[in-house]
């Protein structure tokens, strides 16, 4: 086990926390004082890690989780409005901030590797895009989800994008257009969410889960979870093209001639991740 400071974090309070069970690592989110709001470094942080993740053959799944009493409250309100006084009016920091926001979140759905969040409180905002762009949440009976931005003048724009590729058109307008939260039985019915379990088994049932995914192909896990990305922005007729295409290298790969074989002969299989 390990922990590694995230970028722009003093030693004697890492902002982000990092530690490896086995093949699945585990991040934490780690300034409840803060609401683990997403602030610059937090978001540097996460990317960081992602991008070292993707490259160490030896995780094979990620867990995100949080330390307080809340998961998320999404940006850093104090950081951003402290810019109001430039020159621009922060319009610049302003849209630093949210790019790399959004390049961070798509460093989650792009990451060859299946990644979990563990939601043990509310997680509002971009702290709800986090969950939502994760491949898989478990949550918490005691979570709640919000996109509350309207409540404040400032809608939820970055985090809709998320939410509305997990949940219905309606209940994401909702959600997006009363600020209201949602408790988390809620969101499992939804979609946005896979798992409620008893508060405080959140976090191990997140990595038993992990560990789950991490026993598979780890070649078939990438290309499966960037196949499921790329068809749903396809038409149809696109989609079924492109995934004919992929089941048909898929069947080329020693670890499905490996997996038929094993099935046929009722044995484990031994995978060797190409």
């Amino acid at each position: 086990m390990r922990n590694q400071t995230a970028r722009a974090a003093t030693p004697q309070s890492p902002i982000l926390l990092r530690e490896t069970l086995g093949s699945v690592a585990v991040l934490t989110l780690n300034r409840p004082a803060a609401r683990n709001s997403l602030s610059e470094a937090m978001i540097a942080g996460l990317h960081a890690a992602l991008n070292d993740i993707a490259d160490d053959k030896n995780i094979r799944a990620l867990v995100i989780a949080a330390n307080g009493p809340a998961f998320s409250a999404g940006h850093d309100m104090k950081e951003l409005t402290a810019r109001r006084s430039d020159a621009d009016r922060g319009r610049a920091y302003f849209a630093q901030v949210m790019n790399a926001c959004s390049a961070m979140m798509q460093a989650i759905v792009h990451l060859p590797k299946p990644v979990v969040a563990a939601v043990q409180g509310i997680a509002t905002a971009a702290g709800c895009q986090l969950v939502a762009s994760c491949d898989l949440a478990v949550a918490s009976e005691a979570a709640s989800f919000a996109t509350p931005g309207v409540d404040i003048g400032l809608f939820c724009s970055t985090p809709m994008v998320a939410l509305s590729r997990n949940v219905p058109r309606k209940q994401a307008m909702e959600m997006l257009l009363t600020g209201e939260p949602i408790p988390a039985a809620t969101a499992r019915d939804i979609g946005l969410v896979n798992h409620v379990v008893p508060a405080g088994s959140e976090r191990a049932a997140a990595i038993a889960l992990a560990q789950k995914v991490a026993l598979k192909s780890a070649y078939v896990v990438k290309l499966g979870k960037t196949a499921f990305y790329r068809q749903a922005e396809m038409s149809l007729a696109d989609a079924y093209r492109y995934a004919s295409e992929v089941m048909t290298e898929n069947m080329l790969a020693r670890d499905a001639e490996e997996g038929i074989g094993a099935f046929i002969e009722k044995r484990e299989p031994k995978w060797q991740d190409r």
